[in-house]
């Protein structure tokens, strides 16, 4: 188990996998010790009877709507002979701070992200994920088993990232409209944000048309999307409900709050606010110090810091634990 008190040194690199389009399989079979790892973190407080009962709904909701992953997902599970896998598919409760922007030299568009998760140990296990691709390869910041993609760079396309969006306000005690949106959510018959942002890794052909299907596709839940092309105009937040988007055109920053006037909801994780005016100041260099990381962006529950640049087909990224780094930098080119 990690703790506070847990030892990474020496830190270990990111491992770095070139696969095939069907990356979630081929990286839980290539790192299958830190697939059960995380599992033993994520779901080690959840009783065994609750869990497979969490994975039979996640299971009846991706069946009801035919999603498109259900059958990858299967063998996943197969292979993990654990519960857990289903609901993992579906769930996401993170909370996370972006930035699209021009390079410092204005040549390009870069993305600088900042993933937060309660669940310790995404920092530790995550992988990049080189993916070899019809229209382009990807790489995508991920974890063995994982079937949807959260941050990724597509060299000579563009840089994305997934942040959650701000909880509807129904009723008004945090409990209830928690429930009241997940039950939302049994109604949607449309694929997660994750699955979505994939899709458009797997598909689209260049920025304007990334943008396009960040804006336009119908998703199951509420999202925030940031997107940096290769030209430094190239960039663009999408703040989206199921069925509308709201777009945020140039250099912005992204957490989970709206910025769409009217937009109204219940922010995600610690000082959203302040994360994005912080975030504002951040330089989008692609240096491995990450010396711009500092509360309140780095918190408790950082998980994986990032800078990615399309145009020049590099990334930059380490992971966290305890709002200190747990892996060695990695500095990729694709």
């Amino acid at each position: 188990m990690l703790s506070p008190a847990h030892a990474f040194d020496p830190l270990e690199p990111i491992p770095v996998l070139d696969t095939g389009p069907s990356f979630p399989m081929e990286s839980l079979l290539a790192h299958e010790a830190r697939a059960h790892a995380l599992l033993d973190l994520a779901t080690g407080a959840l009783p065994s009877a609750a869990l497979r009962q969490l994975d039979y709904v996640s299971r009846r909701w991706l069946a009801k709507w035919e999603n498109a992953h259900l059958a990858e997902i299967d063998a996943i599970a197969e292979r993990l002979k654990r519960p857990g896998a289903y609901f993992l598919s579906v769930n996401y409760e993170w909370a996370c701070t972006c930035r699209v922007a021009p390079g410092p030299d204005r040549k390009s568009a870069r993305l600088v992200r900042v993933l937060d998760w309660r669940t310790p140990g995404l920092g530790r296990h995550v992988i990049a994920a080189r993916v070899e691709n019809r229209h382009g390869p990807f790489v995508t910041m991920t974890w063995p088993g994982y079937t949807g993609v959260l941050t990724g760079m597509a060299p000579g396309r563009f840089s994305a990232a997934l942040n959650q969006a701000p909880m509807r306000k129904a009723i008004g005690f945090y409990v209830l409209d928690w429930a009241v949106s997940r039950r939302r959510v049994w109604t949607m018959p449309h694929p997660t944000p994750a699955h979505l942002l994939r899709s458009v890794f797997e598909d689209a052909t260049d920025f304007a048309d990334a943008r396009e299907r960040l804006t336009r596709e119908p998703i199951s839940t509420p999202a925030i999307f940031s997107l940096a092309g290769i030209r430094p105009n190239e960039t663009v937040v999408i703040e989206r409900t199921e069925t509308e988007a709201r777009l945020h055109v140039g250099p912005n920053v992204a957490a989970n709050h709206w910025e769409a006037p009217g937009w109204r909801g219940r922010s995600r994780g610690m000082a959203s606010a302040e994360r994005a005016s912080m975030m504002h100041c951040v330089i989008p260099d692609l240096d491995t110090d990450f010396s711009w990381l500092k509360p309140p962006i780095l918190n408790a529950t950082t998980r994986l810091a990032l800078v990615a640049d399309a145009a020049e087909g590099r990334l930059v990224a380490q992971g966290f634990e305890f709002m200190r780094p747990a892996t060695q930098p990695l500095h990729l080119v694709a």
